[in-house]
């Protein structure tokens, strides 16, 4: 179960980033839904407040795999809410730039989340056609960060 600090700074980056929507888990199979304002939300006193779900670890959600594209590029979407980060600190080389070929297990960026880097690797083959995203700019789930032309 996701403890108070933690459900108060994932508001907090809701409210910051003016999402309205924040779904994540966990390797456990925990799951945390929040939504602000629209139907789900109670009237509020002063102003939309998040309305939290929790989901059992019994609970699934395949990620289906990324359609192609226009043109056969396929995308690589953000698997959590975060800040983009294309390479590893601000003077370094990025994980990857356009004409760059990539494995399934390349890292192509990181996402910070609640003060953890995160790298997320490319989950598909070919070479980098689009970079989607500027360094430092806040994603959300589900996101495109790249465009990938397949093998």
């Amino acid at each position: 179960m996701i403890d108070a600090k933690n459900l108060k700074a994932l508001v907090r980056l809701m409210v910051d980033n003016d999402l309205t929507e924040l779904e994540l888990h966990d390797a456990q199979g925990e799951r945390v839904s929040l939504k602000r304002g629209g139907d789900h939300a109670a009237p509020p006193a002063a102003g939309p407040s998040p309305v939290v779900s929790p989901r059992t670890a019994g609970a699934t959600n395949p990620t289906p795999a990324p359609a192609a594209q226009d043109g056969g590029l396929v995308p690589i979407t953000s698997p959590i809410v975060g800040t983009f980060y294309a390479a590893a600190t601000p003077d370094a080389k990025p994980f990857v730039s356009v004409g760059d070929r990539v494995t399934t297990d390349s890292v192509v960026c990181i996402i910070e989340a609640m003060k953890v880097f995160n790298e997320i690797k490319a989950d598909a083959a070919g070479t980098i056609a689009k970079v989607l995203v500027a360094g430092g700019r806040a994603v959300e789930f589900g996101q495109p960060l790249f465009l990938v032309r397949p093998d």
